[in-house]
């Protein structure tokens, strides 16, 4: 039975859900739908990227991933069919799929789309015809690169990292390019400092759970990704340091002269 998951830009109340879902159950009965993430920030490239690199590969190997964040496309090349790491994607050619998968995919199919159907039925049609086993290249035409869009990453310096908020989760926690093995790299037995936005706000510590430090005071953590993470026990970073996704995190050798700062 085919799975297949849906990324979108739309509001649970959309009626562009109920069009999608219905041409889904229509050209493809049987298979499971299931929604990945809804309500991206419209035409937000870089956050979609983000939900579908970082959850697609817990769905199962043949998993097909509809994707409709900026969807409308370029003039060349609008719409493809991506198969990577035995999963399929269908989008538009905007350099997201350089995003999610950070290597080059498997097979790469211009969709064809003569009848000039919009996204909703071409995706739908398409996932119907991957899902019933049809020949990819029937679909349309292969090519052999995708659109790319260059991923913020962090630098680095014997004293330094530099890196950026790339994703603000539900909670306003923010989270950065700075990897696990980045940090490790660079101050492993080391002293450090972590500074948020700018010198007014920053910590001296690890930790791994919320709880290990009081409430109001600013934790500093890396989460399930491996990615380090900022927030504030029992209240929203975010919003209290307006912090937004671009926004500067710097590590730093330790200056031992300054006292860490809490919210209370």
């Amino acid at each position: 039975m085919p799975l297949i998951t849906l990324t979108t830009e739309w509001r649970e109340d959309d009626f562009f859900n109920g069009i999608l879902r219905g041409k889904l159950a229509s050209a493809c009965p049987g298979a499971v739908i299931v929604n990945n993430a809804g309500g991206i920030p419209p035409l937000n490239i870089m956050h979609g990227a983000f939900v579908i690199r970082n959850t697609f590969s817990h769905y199962p190997e043949g998993s097909i991933h509809l994707v409709f964040v900026s969807s409308e496309g370029p003039a060349e090349h609008p719409h493809l069919l991506v198969k990577a790491h035995n999963h399929w994607f269908v989008g538009a050619n905007n350099g997201m799929f350089n995003l999610i998968l950070n290597s080059e995919p498997d097979l790469i199919i211009s969709l064809r789309n003569d009848a000039g159907a919009d996204e909703i039925t071409l995706f739908a049609v398409t996932a119907a015809a991957i899902a019933k086993g049809q020949p990819p290249e029937s679909l349309g035409e292969s090519i052999s690169s995708v659109s790319e869009k260059v991923p913020l990453r962090a630098t680095i310096d014997r004293n330094v990292i530099i890196g950026s908020v790339i994703f603000i989760d539900s909670y306003g926690n923010a989270i950065t390019n700075i990897t696990r093995e980045i940090f490790a790299r660079v101050f492993e037995g080391r002293d450090y400092r972590i500074l948020i936005k700018s010198n007014n706000y920053f910590t001296e510590k690890i930790s791994r759970f919320y709880r290990e430090e009081p409430v109001g005071e600013i934790v500093t953590r890396f989460n399930s990704l491996d990615l380090l993470e900022l927030s504030i026990n029992g209240a929203n970073l975010c919003q209290l340091f307006s912090v937004d996704t671009g926004d500067a995190v710097r590590v730093e050798a330790r200056n031992q002269g300054r006292e860490t700062n809490g919210l209370f």
